[in-house]
């Protein structure tokens, strides 16, 4: 999976790439429920909503395992004027974080995350948050459309041949609820970005530990 990541981020630009961060996080930050504290951004790809949070006074560190991905988001943040600081890493190795943040901000992530890995994955996001932290989770919606059918689990990204799972509302909420308090959960549209403009239905969960 890194290598085809490694393929995909070859150049600058990839197909889930925008510059401008989502409406829903800037919505949470402009109206003041998430504020400038210490953040990190788990799939931070070429960086671009990590220097969207440092702009608005967050300490950012941005994780992802593809180093050229990393490579164009330290580029970009640069070319910003802004300090973040970002990291080479697998989600998978999230328990080496040995430090607290205040707002974990995953968007996309989760659905490359197949079930039988996800509650670690959860665990190790509960472990990062300080008590009172802020978790925004979203992911795509197994009513979506793309890549197969609506109410299709498991299917294959035809645009870089990925395995992503879909999930439904219900199964998230178990899933969080050990671990969080959700504050909002709704249905929204995921646009992508770079050359192919793809729009999935996706799971929108705020939380907080």
């Amino acid at each position: 999976m890194k290598e085809n990541f490694e393929k995909i981020y070859e150049k600058p630009g990839a197909v889930w790439t925008k510059e401008s961060p989502p409406a829903e996080l800037k919505e949470l930050v402009e109206i003041g429920k998430i504020k400038p504290c210490k953040a990190i951004d788990i799939g931070c790809g070429e960086g671009f909503y990590s220097i969207y949070l440092a702009s608005k006074g967050f300490d950012v560190t941005g994780i992802d395992f593809s180093e050229k991905a990393i490579e164009y988001a330290k580029e970009n943040a640069k070319k910003q004027g802004v300090n973040v600081r970002f990291i080479v890493m697998d989600i998978a190795d999230l328990s080496e974080l040995k430090e607290k943040f205040d707002f974990v901000f995953e968007w996309g992530v989760l659905h490359h995350i197949m079930p039988p890995q996800r509650q670690k994955y959860v665990e190790d996001v509960n472990n990062l948050l300080d008590d009172g932290g802020k978790y925004l989770s979203v992911c795509f919606n197994e009513q979506s459309p793309e890549f197969g059918k609506a109410g299709e689990k498991y299917r294959i990204a035809g645009t870089t041949g990925n395995k992503l799972y879909y999930s439904s509302q219900e199964e998230l909420k178990e899933l969080f609820k050990p671990y969080f308090q959700i504050i909002e959960t709704k249905i929204i549209k995921m646009s992508g970005g770079g050359k192919i403009a793809l729009s999935h239905l996706g799971n929108y969960f705020f939380m907080e530990k």
